[in-house]
């Protein structure tokens, strides 16, 4: 039996099969459509201007990698005219960070983008590794969770850009849209799925993958023969997403279309006023200077936590975005 023809240019053989369309497509028409499927989502959401300094948020895993790319292709191609940076964060995380890390001193090469490396232990004074040490592996993904959200704007603002993007894609959404209802946060529903939310002063982060799938993003990476770090965090296993991921995976077994539709779902949830009324303004954080809904923002929370009792000596360096 011949090979089937790509659904799409009808002459080329017909090598991949779309997860999120089902359709039979060659390795040329793939590219092609993936790349105008995220151009799209930035031009749609009007997502930049000219003339933007943005920071990619860079792990040198397959995510963050294909966004580089991608980025990269499309600024050149639609002539977006957008200064581009790999920012990356050091969480501290010995035999896993430190190889990723090298992953993406080879993709500033690749892609010549200027890099900015920043780590936790210069933050805030505490390494992953020093945290599991002291917490154990139960809740360390909100540490650092935490710990990286704000790393990231301290970053951007060090490097003086307006935007920060992430590789978040759709499954990613769609887990946190699973988790939310979950864990009965309804109130955060609306925001987790929005493309572009707003960081420290007035650094926007946004996300070009929402509507991409993870298993697009992999075969991308593939058939591009792309340089990308594959191995998961090792203190990863045990966090609660990913029993929302093993539940997200069953679902779009039996049904593809699963994770756009939780995240249309997300996207049409509608917050009371009664709620609205019971989210705590935004302040400054009276330790550190970053946002914070209290007078403690979550980092420096987490951070006093840790000095409860340690014996770690010295004090912990918690920096404001200024003076990065």
């Amino acid at each position: 039996m011949a090979p089937a023809s790509c659904a799409l240019c009808q002459k080329a053989k017909a090598i991949i099969k779309r997860p999120k369309t089902g359709q039979s497509i060659c390795k040329t028409c793939f590219f092609d459509v993936f790349e105008t499927e995220v151009h799209r989502t930035i031009t749609d959401t009007r997502l930049f201007n000219r003339g933007d300094k943005v920071a990619i948020g860079a792990s040198g895993g397959k995510d963050s990698t294909v966004l580089a790319y991608v980025m990269k292709t499309l600024n050149d191609r639609y002539d977006y005219g957008l200064d581009l940076y790999l920012l990356s964060i050091d969480e501290g995380i010995t035999g896993y960070r430190d190889d990723s890390l090298e992953t993406v001193k080879r993709n500033q090469l690749q892609y010549d983008m200027p890099l900015k490396i920043l780590s936790y232990d210069e933050l805030y004074g505490w390494t992953m590794d020093a945290v599991v040490s002291k917490i154990g592996k139960k809740n360390n993904c909100t540490f650092c969770g935490v710990f990286r959200r704000q790393a990231l704007d301290r970053g951007a603002a060090s490097l003086g850009v307006e935007h920060i993007v992430t590789g978040h894609n759709a499954d990613d959404i769609a887990e946190t849209v699973l988790m939310n209802i979950m864990r009965g946060d309804i109130a955060r529903l609306g925001r987790c799925t929005l493309i572009c939310t707003q960081g420290e002063d007035t650094i926007q982060r946004s996300k070009p993958f929402k509507y991409t799938y993870e298993k697009e993003i992999v075969m991308y990476a593939y058939f591009k023969k792309l340089d990308y770090f594959s191995t998961e965090c090792i203190y990863s296993p045990d966090a609660y997403r990913g029993h929302a991921r093993a539940f997200l995976k069953d679902l779009e077994a039996v049904r593809p279309s699963s994770i756009i539709d939780i995240i249309h779902s997300g996207e049409a949830w509608e917050i009371t006023e009664k709620v609205k009324a019971t989210q705590k303004q935004q302040q400054i954080c009276r330790r550190c200077g970053y946002m914070s809904s209290n007078e403690l923002c979550k980092a420096c929370t987490l951070l006093e936590s840790l000095e409860k009792d340690t014996t770690r000596g010295g004090s912990v360096r918690i920096f404001k975005p200024h003076n990065v």
